[in-house]
């Protein structure tokens, strides 16, 4: 980077890399005005109500458009605009002489104040509330609703935050890069941004601040954004993005070293719709299927006949492969009616995953009912694990549990410092871990994950976090027992090789990363996979153990490179 050249840094998604002209997402619609009404409070509620209608519908219809995880994000987000409890707060606004336009912005605002409160996996749903209500206001104006800018050039995209509306229906042919200054690594413009292969970088300090028409660099691997570079910087990083792509083309086959060690890679799946797409990159098999979108979005816990449908359909769809499916992680991050919807002042660390599953054993004990009876009628492979497992007795409980009611293969998730710290006495009891990072590196620096203003702690880079890694990867080197990873961190390339060498048997992670992480791999032996991990353990902070161990790799393909 030239001296002249400014970065601003936050959390990149993936390892892509984007040069191109700054545009601003325009600015939100104006508060509508508290003026009264003038047709009268029926009048009113009739125009409410049509708007409510149909905003839900176009945004089913977006979903529809953009299908995959977008689908399921936007079908959820259509909720929102349904919500009885919403459209009776806009009535009873109404009632009061608010025009509809006013009584829906107001209604949503205090459910928006409501969810910001609750933090953690609601709190970050107050975006797409935000972007809900704007759009109903617009159709109640007869305006266009806020969205984005769409010129006849390509540039790269910044924003406070975008919509899954938004983020769903990107242009991909003009947006480069997006780049946030709000959101965290799970946000839903991360998710879509992963699933669609669209460069990004969120949570970055100063992205507001950026002008219409600036040039800059998105570099996701580094979660960096370079403002004003160069001329022959931007000629680099074109020449970056070509060889990167070339990267794309290489033919999909099994994960593995150089050296001819195995490493599966597994796919991150939040529906069965995602299956297809998956095995067509390469997937190996599911190395995290996450079933909370069959309870989610329903009043009452589905049946087991409900739930052996879809899980039925996972198995056939990866006949002969691995899969393995978490039980319902669901607490009061996530607040289900019929589990646990009482407000918590910290639901990140208040009754969610395996301990919400406990005071509810029979949901526990349908699911994984349903999950031995889709096995039975199956060829996969499947195990089953628990989420957020804290101690030897929690794991003692599922374990059992889940054997009793069928489940061949039952494992815990490492999630929590405690279970990774105490990985040796929990894996003597279970067949397999499988840490997901995103939670163990919330945990690990107190950082809400979903939270843009501590995003730069949220790294899996660091080494208090990769130093609990590796004492799980310890554990089940000594007692023989897998250990996967199932957080976004296997689906950095480089950290991905670190990982391996921490002891991680098998990686899980958006399909979009399979490339780019098989390519990675085969780069490197375990033993050099395993003197990254000591470079990356060494450092002092994510930054340097990033730095540090890109410095090394970049040494070692030189070396290579020049004794061929």
């Amino acid at each position: 980077m030239s001296d002249t050249t400014t970065a601003l840094s936050g959390v990149g998604i993936g390892r892509g890399l984007a040069v191109g002209p700054i545009l601003r997402m325009p600015d939100p619609l104006p508060d509508p005005t508290d003026e009264p009404s003038s047709v009268g409070a029926d009048a009113e509620k009739v125009r409410a109500a049509g708007a409510l209608a149909a905003t839900a519908a176009d945004i089913r219809l977006r979903g529809e458009r953009a299908g995959g995880a977008a689908k399921d994000v936007l079908d959820a987000q259509a909720l929102m605009a349904e919500d009885p409890t919403l459209k009776d707060d806009v009535h009873a606004r109404i009632a009061d002489g608010k025009t509809a336009e006013r009584a829906v912005h107001e209604a949503f605002a205090a459910f928006r104040d409501l969810l910001t409160s609750m933090g953690g996996y609601m709190g970050e749903r107050a975006t797409d509330l935000n972007d809900v209500s704007q759009r109903v206001v617009a159709h109640l104006q007869g305006v266009a609703a806020p969205g984005v800018p769409d010129p006849d050039h390509a540039f790269i995209l910044v924003a406070r935050d975008l919509a899954p509306a938004d983020t769903a229906l990107l242009d991909l042919d003009k947006v480069l890069a997006l780049v946030t200054s709000d959101g965290g690594p799970t946000s839903h413009t991360a998710i879509l941004a992963r699933e669609k292969s669209i460069v990004a970088v969120v949570g970055a300090n100063g992205a507001l601040e950026l002008e219409d028409g600036q040039v800059v660099i998105v570099d996701a691997a580094t979660g960096t954004v370079s403002v004003s570079p160069s001329v022959d910087e931007q000629a680099a990083a074109t020449e970056t993005i070509a060889a990167r792509a070339a990267v794309a083309d290489v033919p999909v086959g099994p994960g593995a070293l150089a050296d001819g060690t195995a490493v599966p890679l597994l796919a991150n799946l939040g529906s069965v719709d995602g299956a297809g797409p998956a095995i067509e990159k390469g997937a190996e098999g599911v190395g995290l299927f996450r079933t909370e979108f069959l309870f989610l979005d329903a009043d009452r816990a589905p049946t087991v006949a409900e739930q052996q449908e879809k899980y039925t359909q996972l198995l056939t769809a990866f006949s002969g492969k691995k899969v393995v499916v978490r039980a319902l992680d669901a607490g009061a991050d996530k607040p289900l009616s019929f589990l646990n919807d009482e407000p918590e002042e910290n639901p990140a660390l208040g009754l969610r995953g395996l301990r919400a599953l406990r005071t509810n054993e029979p949901i526990l004990r349908d699911q994984l009912t349903a999950l031995a009876n889709a096995d039975a009628a199956t060829d996969a492979e499947l195990w089953v694990m628990a989420p957020m497992v804290s101690t030897v007795e929690e794991t003692r409980y599922f374990t059992k549990l889940a054997r009793e009611l069928g489940i061949k293969t039952a494992g815990v998730m490492i999630e929590v410092p405690a279970a990774a710290l105490l990985a040796d006495r929990l894996l003597p009891d279970t067949d397999f871990a499988s840490i997901g990072t995103n939670d163990l590196t919330q945990y690990t620096l107190a950082a809400d994950r979903l939270l843009g203003s501590v995003a730069s702690f949220q790294d899996p880079w660091h080494p208090a976090v990769l130093r609990l890694v590796g004492e799980v990867g310890k554990a089940g080197s000594t007692l023989g027992k897998p250990v996967g990873i199932c957080g976004e961190a296997a689906a950095d390339p480089l950290l991905a090789v670190v990982l391996v060498g921490l002891g991680a048997t098998s990686l899980s992670m958006s399909p979009a990363a399979l490339a780019d992480v098989r390519a990675e791999l085969a780069k490197y032996t375990l033993v050099e996979a395993r003197e990254f991990a000591d470079i990356a353990l060494s450092a002092n902070s994510a930054v340097e153990a990033r730095v540090a161990v890109l410095a090394a790799a970049t040494s070692l393909t030189t070396t290579t490179t020049e004794s061929e």
